[in-house]
């Protein structure tokens, strides 16, 4: 069987565990809708099959979009900025906005801080702890100030306001729009910088080659994923909502812990088996970059949009010694974690492994008080 006859091959099988999943995720999404039912292990299994759902249908979405991309000849480095930055936060986003809609301010918050600080205090720290290297340090401004920036502005107002208001929300919307037109500003200045350099045009000519050889994705298997991509992110992010909020109140914990442990790992599942894919291949070099922009969208982007559809107050469900958890813990770790990770890379151009370690035992301690405290 030649190259290509085994990419038809492949693409044929991935078509139709798509129609699968989508079929399995409209099932789902139906006897959600349809049944009054608080039943705790339903909602378990519909909560686990919405989290299937965001991790499939996201990747279905960034590769179908990516493909529509190159297709209209949007440049590598351009598509990287945009198009799959964005898109790897789509579930988040999802999920943030639909709680929000529902009136589940406490999901919307609980989902951005936690993917924040699980993206940092365990993905980061895994390779990190396994594998530090050093860092460029030149590609981490931007996203460093834009981050630090919008995290004092999102502690301002829960501090001092104790809300977040629409307006807040746009603010927040602004600043990503800033952010990602200073992006692809970047991302044009190293396009042109590369025009002309033949040794980069053959490299690239090689890499042609071998997508070639892969057999890529054609024009309408691309839009098919693209649109039953973002269908299945909608199915998933309404049934880990729901369903997040009737195992909240079964267990008796507030809706914030659920989204701050078990939606914000789910949402992450993505990122953490890459790289720890990547750890056992030999590859696991931190991209850091990518985690601070993942943080700030976070910030910017899904807690944005989720203030701006409907603004609410500060959760102040779980108390610890008395004081509202999210302004006692939950805010003040966001930024420990994230200086845990800048400081050395930014000063010393290094990431060292007691950082990872450091890391990942303040994850496990907030995990465990989540459900102790």
């Amino acid at each position: 069987m030649d190259k290509t006859a085994a990419g038809k091959q492949s693409h044929g099988k991935e078509i139709v565990f798509l129609l699968l999943v989508f079929a399995a995720g409209l099932a789902c999404f139906l006897i959600n809708n349809s049944t009054a039912s608080d039943d705790l292990w339903l909602a378990i299994l519909l909560f686990v099959v919405g989290l299937a759902c965001l991790i499939k249908g996201g990747d279905w979405f960034v590769e179908g979009a990516t493909v529509i991309a190159e297709k209209f000849g949007i440049p590598e480095i351009l598509i990287g900025a945009t198009v799959v930055s964005i898109g790897t936060t789509l579930p988040e986003v999802m999920v943030s906005a639909q709680a929000a809609a529902k009136g589940s301010s406490a999901i919307s918050y609980g989902n951005a801080i936690g993917s924040i600080i699980c993206n940092t205090s365990l993905i980061a720290a895994i390779t990190l702890a396994v594998k530090p290297a050093k860092v460029d340090r030149k590609p981490l401004g931007l996203p460093v100030i834009f981050f630090f920036t919008a995290a004092v502005f999102y502690a301002v107002n829960a501090y001092v306001f104790g809300s977040f208001s629409r307006v807040t929300g746009i603010i927040l919307l602004v600043t990503f729009t800033v952010y990602m037109i200073f992006v692809v500003g970047q991302a044009m200045k190293q396009i042109k910088q590369d025009t002309g350099q033949t040794s980069e045009e053959h490299e690239t000519s090689e890499e042609e080659e071998q997508k070639e050889e892969k057999a890529p994705l054609p024009l309408y298997l691309a839009i098919v994923y693209l649109v039953f991509g973002a269908a299945i992110i909608a199915f998933g992010a309404t049934l880990l909502v729901d369903n997040g909020t009737i195992i909240a109140h079964k267990m008796g914990v507030p809706e914030s812990v659920i989204a701050l442990t078990f939606v914000a790992l789910g949402t992450s599942l993505p990122e953490l088996v890459t790289a720890i894919t990547s750890l056992v291949k030999g590859h696991g070099a931190l991209s850091l970059g990518n985690i601070i922009g993942a943080n700030l969208f976070n910030l910017v982007l899904v807690s944005g949009l989720a203030v701006t559809i409907r603004p609410f107050d500060v959760p102040a469900e779980k108390v610890i010694l008395g004081h509202n958890a999210s302004l006692l813990v939950d805010i003040p770790l966001v930024f420990l974690v994230m200086l845990v990770l800048t400081l050395p890379a930014v000063f010393k151009g290094k990431l060292y492994r007691f950082q990872g370690i450091a890391l990942l035992i303040l994850y496990a301690c907030y995990m465990a008080a989540q459900f102790i405290l």
